[in-house]
């Protein structure tokens, strides 16, 4: 019954924007602020200089896996290891073919089927008392958190004031004292997803890929077993082919663990949820999600520009995502133009901005995290009334300031009925 429903209401959260006669316009809105100092908030980077704001690190209150099929699951069965093969070490060339298996081993997932919040607000109803309440103007809050979204969401926000290629939409619901924040899919977004090339596409596999070769299902790899027999002084225990990376396994990209953390970054209390790709057994710390591992793929850097280029898109990204979720490294693998893995590298999430700090044009952590503090202090501002019919579409395209539209169109509807239901 449990699969049936979410399933039932991913169809329904999925319907797609309704849009004009020109593919570009959204339905009309039901309300505008006319004043710009009132419905726009400016992105450029220089504006938010300035000290690092507080941010309080995430400590995991749950988790949650996606199965083959996409449903739910209040455990941690998708939950892997990293386990890389002994011998592999920093600078190594291992050599894997992180393109092997793309035509005979590869399930996509559906990208039409935009699920929106479903899964977050899924376990949010099965751990209403995990959050406890608050008491706010004499009424209580059955989420007791100022925002609730995914890690992906916050990260396009802390890299917009550098980001020069793509715009996004979030929509917004404040319902009983917590603000709901959702990723709308832009035109441009679209349609950039639906003329994919091919070699585009290997691209996207290969990340994927890439876990196979360096992670297993069960805790238990071959060097993580000699590491606890040496400080545990346990017996030895066979590998089973669980502990052991799959190099032939199917890659399916409906399977995820996702972690559900509590955070603050400043006044702004938060819940954010996102896909860990593994977790560490050997880690000093075993308390997630100091034990997690965020992994990479990147393209062998072969000159200056190439590492210019590197340090100023993709660490900046990979920083975001660590950061947000407090995972404490980042294990990359550089490939050739062959497709194979030929070196690898660990970074500490925490040095990254020491890597980019003094280069040309490069980025500023305390920017990135200062323009999300504004922008969920506008969305505060902007965004009064509580009503889960409701929502507030922020926009935004590079080199424009955040605009914001209000809707009560179902179609724009991030909060499904069964949840609002619950909440009640």
């Amino acid at each position: 019954m449990e699969g049936n429903r979410v399933a039932m209401q991913k169809a329904k959260m999925e319907r797609p924007l309704k849009r004009g006669p020109d593919q570009n316009s959204l339905s009309s809105p039901i309300a505008k602020c006319p004043f710009m100092s009132c419905s726009s908030l400016k992105t450029l980077h220089s504006l938010y200089q300035g000290s690092f704001p507080f941010y309080r690190l995430p400590s995991e209150v749950g988790h949650f896996s996606l199965d083959e099929n996409r449903q739910y699951h209040q455990d941690n069965r998708k939950l892997r290891y990293y386990s890389p093969p002994v011998g592999i070490r920093k600078k190594d060339s291992p050599g894997w073919n992180v393109m092997d298996g793309y035509e005979s081993h590869y399930v996509r997932r559906n990208e039409e089927e935009k699920e929106g919040l479903l899964h977050i607000l899924t376990w949010l109803e099965k751990n209403q008392s995990v959050l406890g309440t608050h008491v706010e103007g004499g009424s209580k809050r059955p989420i007791d958190r100022d925002f609730v979204t995914w890690r992906g969401h916050l990260t396009k926000l802390l890299c917009t004031p550098y980001e020069t290629q793509e715009g996004w939409l979030l929509a917004v619901t404040l319902f009983k004292g917590t603000f709901y924040i959702s990723e709308r899919e832009t035109e441009a977004a679209r349609k950039k997803r639906e003329e994919r090339t091919q070699e585009q596409e290997r691209l996207m596999y290969s990340g994927y890929k890439f876990e196979s070769y360096i992670c297993a299902d069960g805790p238990y790899g071959s060097d993580q077993m000699d590491i606890l027999q040496d400080n545990l002084k346990l017996r030895t225990v066979p590998d089973s082919p669980d502990r052991q990376p799959s190099q032939s396994a199917v890659v399916n990209t409906n399977e995820a663990y996702c972690s559900v953390l509590l955070a603050r970054l400043t006044s702004h209390s938060l819940l954010i949820s996102g896909e860990v790709d593994c977790t560490d057994p050997s880690a000093k710390s075993s308390i997630p999600p100091s034990s997690y591992i965020e992994l990479k793929t990147s393209a062998q850097i072969r000159n200056p520009h190439q590492q210019r280029s590197f340090n100023r898109y993709k660490l900046l990204k990979w920083w975001c995502q660590s950061f947000l979720l407090g995972i404490p490294i980042i294990v990359a693998g550089f490939r050739s133009q062959e497709g194979k893995i030929v070196s690898l590298e660990t970074f500490k999430t925490s040095d990254i901005p020491h890597l980019v700090r003094g280069e040309r044009n490069s980025w500023d952590p305390a920017v990135c995290m200062n323009f999300c503090n504004k922008f969920l202090s506008h969305i505060k501002a902007v965004v009064t009334k509580d009503d889960p019919r409701l929502v507030y579409l922020f926009a935004w395209e590079p080199g424009s300031d955040v605009t914001f539209t209000v809707h009560n169109d179902p179609e724009y509807t991030i909060l499904p009925s069964w949840y609002v239901k619950a909440m009640n």
